[in-house]
Parts: C-alpha cells; sequence; structure tokens
C-alpha cells in the first residue's frame, strides 16, 4: 500500500491522519505497515484526503488521479455530528448534519 508514501508527501504525521481517521496513531502504524487490515470506511476517507483514488491507494493501478465524484467529504468534525463538504457541481462548501 501507498499509504506511507502519501502521507510523507503531505506532509502529515501518523498521528494527524490517525486523528483524521478517528483512530489510535498506533493503530494507523499498524495499518502502514500492513500488521492491520484497514476498514474500508477509512481507506474512503483517506482518498478524498489525499485527492486520489481507493485503487491508487492499494496499488490496483499507477494512475494517482481520482474518478469523479459528485460530492468530497473535505473534514469530519470529531466533536460534533457534523461534516463539512465540498460540492463539485456548485463549486461551495456546506455542513450538513449526519444522522
Amino acid at each position: 500500500m501507498r499509504l506511507k508514501d502519501l502521507r510523507e508527501d503531505n506532509d502529515l504525521t501518523q498521528k494527524q491522519i490517525a486523528e483524521l481517521l478517528n483512530c489510535k496513531q498506533n493503530t494507523y502504524q499498524q495499518y502502514e505497515s500492513e500488521k492491520r487490515q484497514i476498514p474500508i470506511e477509512s481507506l474512503k476517507k483517506l482518498a478524498i484526503i489525499y485527492k486520489t483514488s481507493i485503487d491508487y491507494i492499494v496499488e490496483l493501478t499507477d494512475n494517482p488521479n481520482p474518478y469523479k465524484r459528485k460530492w468530497e467529504v473535505i473534514w469530519i468534525l470529531k466533536r460534533k455530528k457534523e461534516k463539512s463538504v465540498y460540492n463539485t457541481k456548485k463549486k461551495e462548501y456546506g455542513i450538513y448534519n449526519i444522522q
């Protein structure tokens, strides 16, 4: 997997990514070293954060370009049940409650 390379290319720490994924730093480290299987929801978030595809992250392709998306989740707020999304059609951000 390309987890470590993508993280380093984006000048992020394991702790920062772990916070974005809502997991502990040592859990994320195990994802990077492939000692633990990363959940699909975490892969989805990472594909959005790194602006690439899951296929690229797991080395099924060498093409780093993402597939076209209608919505991109930009940030999931840890303490609130809200998410900020970017609507690629309207080219605007919005915050929506998660039920």
